[in-house]
């Protein structure tokens, strides 16, 4: 199973972690996105999300990047759309972007395929406590040189949020 689509289910599988992933005080004004995307009604979820996204809203962001664009059962499936807001909003710290932000590096969809950056955005996400982000880091190690590891690491460690 490639690696996004396995981060894709541990996510979908738990439609729940949409509501988490969202503050309940931060819930206004989001609401009916979260709603389509739970009828799996993506038109509608785009439509309602897309003003947000816009201005940047991460959670905004991250459903559109993951379970609009980024679902390939989606009619608006467009990887080469979701994986620049999963990157923007995960700049920014939006730790559950993350996960499925690596996804697309290792298996280069929507980003140029890249298992130093998948292992990167892991190194950060379970730097901040992210669920299940550790043996994900085991799983694409495997593919990486330990002077890459190292490195990723390394930049992992340096990295700072952006502001803007």
């Amino acid at each position: 199973m490639p690696f996004l689509r396995s981060c894709r289910v541990a996510l979908v599988a738990a439609p729940a972690l949409v509501v988490l992933a969202i503050a309940p005080a931060a819930f206004a004004g989001i609401e009916a996105g979260v709603k389509a995307v739970q009828a799996n009604d993506m038109a509608t979820a785009e439509k309602e999300l897309q003003s947000l996204a816009k201005d940047r809203d991460p959670r905004a962001q991250f459903l559109l990047g993951l379970y609009v664009y980024g679902n390939p059962n989606s009619k608006l499936f467009d990887l080469t759309k979701g994986a620049p807001l999963l990157l923007d909003c995960s700049e920014r710290g939006y730790i559950p972007a993350m996960i499925p932000l690596a996804g697309t590096y290792a298996d280069g969809k929507g980003v140029p395929k890249s298992m130093y950056d998948a292992y990167k955005w892991l190194a950060i996400a379970d730097r901040w406590n992210a669920p299940n982000a550790a043996p994900l880091l085991e799983q694409v190690a495997k593919e990486l040189k330990p002077e890459e590891i190292e490195k990723a690491k390394a930049e992992a460690l340096a990295f700072t949020f952006k502001t803007k």
